[in-house]
């Protein structure tokens, strides 16, 4: 008697579950079969943007941030949110070769094929590197991802909750016809006091060729037309017939398209992070609305230099005419 009641009770529990899962209210989602959450597709509508509209991402190191843009039908990207990283190892700098355990910077391209449902670190997507300008330059390195558990040996990783809303993010743009999206990786924010901070480093004509990308998306709100040659990129290019250069080889002679300033709409009333702020719960802080970084800015070698300091100062000098030179 007593086995028969443990087999009933077992029974009714089994009914209990199969009930609750075919009303829906104990559906359970895969980590990448995963919806949005209502909170995000009300974001979404809130600032006029649908799910299924292409994405841009951009990631700065120095900030910890990702931010996903969209599309809307005008054909500019507007911003949608902006993302914490949770971890990326290494520091400011380009990835140079396998094992450096750095994370790159650049511009990249993720397609369809890039997403891996089945990553050891949650969910994640390859951002495409090395790129044309990075084999070009002989630099090494394979399977580089923005994922989750927040571990990280040369990537960007985020939250396992963070990194399920990006994903689900790429796909729904995927699914709405996007055959690739754009992540641009900087070591900060491309400006021209975070530029002049960093006159000394050793990096700073490469991150002076990034800030051409970088402030063609910002005065454009567009994807930037990218080529490599000449161990550079060349943004908003115009090479003759058409032809793309050798990324091997010197840069052939080019002009440039002209770079149409775009001024965003209104998205609408603001969102209040009170009500928006953690579409996934607390383990999410995430930030709304318009993009206010601060920026710190270091003074450039003693008030009163020898010979060498004023030596180095005019090389900084000539840096910081280098960058007045390409402010949008």
């Amino acid at each position: 008697m007593r086995r028969s009641r443990v087999v009933t009770a077992i029974l009714w529990a089994g009914v209990v579950v199969l009930a609750a899962a075919v009303s829906g209210c104990g559906a359970y989602y895969p980590p990448h079969m995963r919806p949005l959450s209502s909170k995000t597709r009300a974001l979404l509508a809130e600032k006029g943007m649908t799910a299924s509209q292409p994405i841009l991402i951009r990631v700065f190191k120095s900030e910890s941030e990702l931010e996903v843009w969209k599309k809307k039908d005008d054909g500019h990207f507007y911003h949608l949110k902006t993302y914490p990283i949770c971890n990326f190892s290494g520091g400011l700098g380009p990835k140079l070769k396998q094992g450096d355990l750095q994370a790159p910077e650049g511009f990249y391209v993720v397609n369809k094929k890039r997403l891996n449902p089945k990553s050891r670190y949650h969910l994640s997507f390859n951002i495409g590197y090395p790129n044309a300008l990075d084999r070009s330059l002989k630099r090494t390195g394979a399977n580089l991802m923005v994922h989750g558990e927040c571990k990280s040996r040369g990537c960007y990783a985020m939250t396992d909750a963070v990194i399920e809303e990006i994903y689900a993010l790429a796909v729904e743009a995927f699914a709405g016809g996007q055959e690739k999206f754009q992540v641009h990786a900087f070591p900060f924010r491309m400006t021209t006091a975070n530029l002049a901070a960093h006159t000394d480093s050793s990096w700073f004509d490469f991150w002076l060729n990034l800030k051409d990308g970088y402030d063609y998306f910002q005065v454009t709100r567009l994807e930037p037309t990218l080529a490599v040659c000449g161990g550079r990129y060349v943004v908003n290019g115009a090479f003759p017939a058409g032809k793309y250069p050798n990324p091997k080889r010197a840069c052939p002679r080019y002009s440039k398209l002209p770079m149409v300033a775009f001024k965003p709409k209104s998205q609408g009333r603001a969102v209040a992070e009170s009500s928006l702020a953690k579409p996934l719960g607390s383990i999410m802080d995430l930030h709304f609305g318009e993009i206010t970084p601060v920026y710190n800015v270091m003074t450039l070698g003693p008030a009163t230099p020898d010979l060498k300091a004023k030596g180095q100062k005019q090389a900084a000098n000539g840096k910081k005419e280098k960058i007045a030179q390409r402010a949008p």
